[in-house]
């Protein structure tokens, strides 16, 4: 049995990594060409600041390929897969195997083996090594364009501290993790606002708060009793200031302004799910970032999906040169597994349905059509 495994494994792993370099290759030429129209540009304010070249390019494609890398390893693991039985089935080795004592659910645990490693390198990847690395593809490209920024306005957040709640928004993280562009509004229970802050640039401090500076303040307030005076109209009263620095205590990290900047999907399990318990905590919907942090749960597990899908057509009969068509079906099983992730993901935000059932139902769509098939197949026929 240790031979078979290492003759399968050895021929498997190598297929994949050559259909993943392959994927690669053609996705880095993809984002070269895209930045080729970046090329000689210089957004930055600073004086005599360097512009952006070549080489820096080919630094921001190159920090793309791990978030590609976790992307694209499930089909490459189907179609490595396909590939490696089907070629098994057309030169009669896997039907040796079969007489030798290889069956079919010997063969499904020797291949679900080997998909439990590609959903640990999947989950390292996607988990620790893609959001690294995009971060620093970001921040690369932001020294540049001299920002990171979300639409028009920025990103909104909302936080409740005691007997008040505050409304925050960033328009711009620097690459040096800066916000620029800090506006603050307070409001107490009763939802009357209470103040206002805006400060050009603010950091994130040692402790759970923000420095920000040159700040401006607008504090407001009403007399006593004011709202019930049937006579008169409430006098309301503005005091304005302005200081150097101003301390704002708060819980919402750099990684949060982080996730509402960036792409939900590039970020870390651990971040989305912090940034999920403070939208909950602060009574905003969370359905999005929910979608996202399980289907960053379940996505690595669709590689046990991918070689319980190729294992059937190892007991297919092949014609000469028969394994193409084959493979090209694959490789459509392989795109729409993807595409259907994506479908699910924005039904699952219009719908309105449960995020974990969202996420996880084009797994178990794939994985029933694959053991469906294993069951006619093989052990009907």
């Amino acid at each position: 049995m240790n031979t078979i495994r290492r003759l399968i494994y050895r021929e498997v792993l190598a297929t994949i990594a050559l259909v993943a370099l392959g994927f690669l290759a053609l996705f880095m030429f993809f984002d070269l060409v895209d930045e080729l129209q970046y090329l000689g540009k210089n957004s930055s304010a600073i004086a005599g600041a360097s512009a952006y070249q070549l080489r820096h390019a080919l630094l921001y494609v190159a920090l793309l390929m791990p978030n590609h890398l976790y992307e694209l390893l499930p089909i490459s693991v189907l179609i490595g897969t396909i590939v490696v039985m089907a070629r098994l089935a057309q030169s009669s080795e896997f039907t040796i195997l079969r007489t030798s004592g290889l069956g079919p659910w010997r063969a499904l645990q020797l291949l679900l083996g080997l998909g439990a490693v590609f959903v640990v390198l999947s989950f390292a990847v996607g988990d620790y090594v893609a959001p690294a690395s995009e971060r620093a593809a970001q921040l690369l490209k932001a020294r540049y364009q001299n920002r990171i920024t979300l639409g028009q306005t920025g990103a909104w957040l909302k936080e409740k501290q005691a007997d008040t709640h505050f409304i925050v928004n960033v328009r711009e993280l620097s690459p040096d993790n800066e916000m620029r562009g800090v506006q603050i509004y307070e409001f107490n229970r009763k939802g009357l606002i209470v103040s206002s802050t805006e400060a050009p640039l603010a950091i994130f401090g040692k402790r759970a708060d923000w420095l920000l500076l040159h700040a401006t303040r607008a504090e407001f307030s009403l007399p006593a009793g004011g709202a019930d005076s049937a006579s008169a109209a409430p006098q309301a009263h503005i005091k304005r200031s302005t200081v150097e620095s101003f301390r704002w205590p708060t819980d919402i990290s750099a990684e949060m302004i982080s996730v509402a900047l960036l792409k939900p999907d590039r970020m870390a399990t651990i971040d989305l799910f912090n940034y999920v318990r403070h939208l909950k905590a602060n009574g905003q919907s969370a359905q999005r970032y929910e979608i996202e942090f399980w289907h960053k749960v379940f996505y690595p597990l669709s590689c046990l999906v991918m070689v319980m899908l190729a294992l059937p057509f190892a007991y297919l009969h092949f014609r000469a040169g028969g394994i193409a068509s084959y493979v090209f079906t694959g490789v459509m099983i392989g795109i729409s597994f993807f595409l259907l992730n994506n479908v699910f993901g924005y039904l699952g935000t219009l719908r309105n349905w449960q995020p974990w059932l969202a996420a996880a139902t084009p797994g178990l769509l794939y994985m029933a059509v694959s053991l469906g098939t294993f069951g006619w197949l093989v052990l009907k026929r």
